[in-house]
């Protein structure tokens, strides 16, 4: 899928945005530009502070100045959803909305997170992920996009934990699998076995409260994955290397590949990835194991 807005002349600069709070330390600007520079596209692409209550009027501003898509991260992916006239199939599964797509006088709403993590453990990593036990710790906005997709790849079994339950049971209800998607009390989790692969998709990391998590959920071959990356991602992959995990690895690469669909539904073209990864790698160092 190509923008909606078919009348904006070719050379014009295209504008595109990033909503989210806080969102003064995101990449997505960087990423974008580097990606229009492959594909010589002329943008401009911003990130824009928007608190739940104003990103309605942020929306609103940045589509009357011309705006033709925009990401929305942290806090705001399933208020996305609320505020699009149609959404893909992803996105409506996952109840979550990270990429805006201008069409007429609306908003189409994508899920791109789900497609990001699963290209970058398969594509960048080379796992398989299929008939992994896999653990998924949050049951938020960005926990649902990869929730689904995480069973599309075809792990085995899906555990959802959160610390409030009913968020999680909302989850794995939603997904529909009872054979393979279960809940587990926050309490307990220390008392269901250990995981191939176990995914943090709290916001633990951008806060003062830490995630403590039992060291019986690891065995030296689980996978640890970490939906942030930077700093906010520091204190789950300590964790995970001192708990004996095999590979511990931040969101960085699933950034990069959430932002190639993103840009891929906007231009109808995928940009060349690994380049770009590498050099935000160099930027963001010592966070993940490559």
């Amino acid at each position: 899928m190509t923008n909606g807005d078919d009348s904006a002349p070719a050379h014009a600069t295209q504008r595109y945005a990033v909503f989210g709070q806080p969102i003064a330390h995101s990449l997505s600007p960087r990423i974008h530009a580097a990606f229009a520079r492959q594909a010589g596209i002329e943008l401009e692409y911003r990130a824009v502070e928007a608190s739940l209550d104003g990103f309605v009027a942020e929306l609103a501003r940045f589509a009357e100045q011309g705006g033709r898509g925009a990401n929305v991260t942290l806090p705001l992916k399933q208020h996305a959803a609320r505020l699009c006239l149609d959404l893909s199939e992803r996105a409506r599964r996952a109840d979550s909305v990270n990429t805006l797509v201008r069409h007429g006088q609306g908003w189409h709403g994508d899920s791109t997170d789900g497609a990001g993590l699963v290209r970058d453990i398969t594509g960048r990593y080379g796992l398989d992920l299929r008939e992994r036990r896999t653990l998924l710790v949050g049951a938020g906005g960005a926990a649902r996009a990869v929730a689904f997709a995480l069973i599309d790849a075809g792990i085995a079994e899906l555990v959802i934990a959160n610390r409030t339950s009913e968020h999680a049971d909302a989850l794995a209800d939603a997904i529909g699998l009872p054979d393979r998607v279960r809940t587990r009390y926050w309490d307990d989790l220390g008392q269901w076995g250990a995981y191939d692969l176990v995914v943090n998709a709290t916001s633990a990391g951008h806060g003062t409260q830490g995630l403590k998590l039992p060291r019986s959920l690891l065995t030296p071959r689980t996978l640890c994955y970490d939906l942030s990356y930077g700093k906010a991602a520091i204190g789950f992959l300590a964790w995970a290397r001192s708990a004996g995990a095999e590979r511990a690895i931040d969101g960085l690469g699933m950034l990069v590949e959430q932002a190639a669909e993103s840009f891929a539904l906007w231009h109808g073209q995928r940009p060349d990835t690994a380049a770009v990864y590498a050099d935000l790698r160099a930027y963001v160092p010592g966070d993940a194991e490559d």
